[in-house]
């Protein structure tokens, strides 16, 4: 079965990566004013908790998302179609497998990182997506996993997942350690290796290769694309928020918002999750690394970590946080 072909791969040139307790509504909501471009994507969640758990609380979104990709987590072919159908109504723009996950959950379940094992399961499971929905699905893998270290195994599983109609791949360019290393160390201990992401493209042209991992600036990202047909942003775009906002400037011409003009911009979002008896933590944890690297950063972050979480915080702590972050920049620039 020749590859699907995807609506437009321009629409993958930049992404921001799910990230398990970070990617939430609310994290993508903030996001989505940063770039409207982005493809933004949910945390990870398993099939058989879409299927058997509160959908509204796992699926939610606010229509400001879009583009908004579901990521499932899972490794039963027809579990992962019931899910995806479920996706689909909900009004994602993609499904996305996660075979990518290194942490002890996902390997007890037999799905994330260590399905880069088993291509052949892997390319049921999406043949049995694809057949289910008629959104885009898509793969997030890694190099490889534990001993699973050359080229060519990786080259195989994506010709095999392709051989099933998939035509986009996002790789994080670091392989797992499934034995000796935690989630966290994961994400940073495998050397990453850009080069052999770029091989795929080479070898794999009429796919839609996207890379991830470690990326980190604009420069970063333009370098990236001279190989790949686009970037995917982790870490960065969470604690270094507004670096989305210089992406969309830079590749898209969009002009750059003041922070504090995407501040105010929150505050109906904000006073909306309130009213429906939401807590500003629940947001506010979003919001601490938009002036990183200025003058006040630290105020910022102090203000909004000390009292987000009173129980009668609204939208005034953002505004005195606010304020403490412009008394500190004004002060050290003086």
């Amino acid at each position: 079965m020749p590859p699907e072909s995807p609506t437009d791969s321009s629409a993958w040139r930049l992404s921001v990566a799910p990230m398990m307790d970070w990617t939430d509504r609310h994290c993508r909501y903030f996001h989505r004013l940063l770039s409207p471009h982005a493809r933004l994507y949910t945390e990870m969640v398993t099939s058989p908790a879409l299927i058997h758990g509160d959908r509204d609380r796992l699926l939610g979104f606010d229509v400001s998302e879009h583009p908004v990709a579901l990521q499932l987590g899972g490794s039963d072919p027809p579990e992962l179609a019931q899910a995806a159908r479920i996706g689909e109504a909900f009004g994602y723009d993609e499904i996305n497998l996660n075979v990518g996950c290194p942490s002890d959950r996902v390997q007890s379940g037999r799905f994330g990182a260590c399905l880069m094992r088993a291509p052949e399961l892997v390319a049921d499971c999406f043949a049995a997506m694809r057949e289910a929905v008629a959104i885009p699905v898509t793969i997030k893998c890694r190099l490889g996993v534990d001993a699973q270290d050359e080229y060519t195994d990786l080259q195989r599983f994506i010709e095999r997942v392709a051989s099933a109609g998939c035509a986009v791949f996002i790789v994080h360019a670091r392989k797992a350690w499934l034995k000796g290393l935690s989630p966290k160390e994961n994400r940073d201990v495998p050397p990453l290796n850009y080069e052999r992401v770029y091989q795929l493209k080479r070898d794999f042209p009429q796919l839609t290769i996207i890379i991830n991992g470690g990326i980190d600036s604009v420069a970063a990202v333009q370098s990236h694309l001279q190989h790949t047909d686009g970037a995917m942003l982790g870490r960065t775009a969470y604690h270094e928020p507004y670096r989305l906002a210089e992406l969309e400037w830079a590749m898209y011409a969009t002009p750059l918002p003041e922070r504090e003009s995407l501040i105010l911009k929150m505050r109906p979002y904000v006073e909306a999750h309130l009213d429906s008896g939401g807590k500003l933590q629940h947001i506010s944890r979003h919001l601490l690394g938009l002036f990183q690297g200025l003058p006040g950063a630290r105020a910022w972050r102090r203000y909004l970590s000390e009292n987000a979480h009173r129980a009668d915080a609204d939208f005034s702590v953002i505004e005195h946080a606010l304020y403490a972050c412009q008394a500190r920049g004004s002060a050290q620039a003086a």
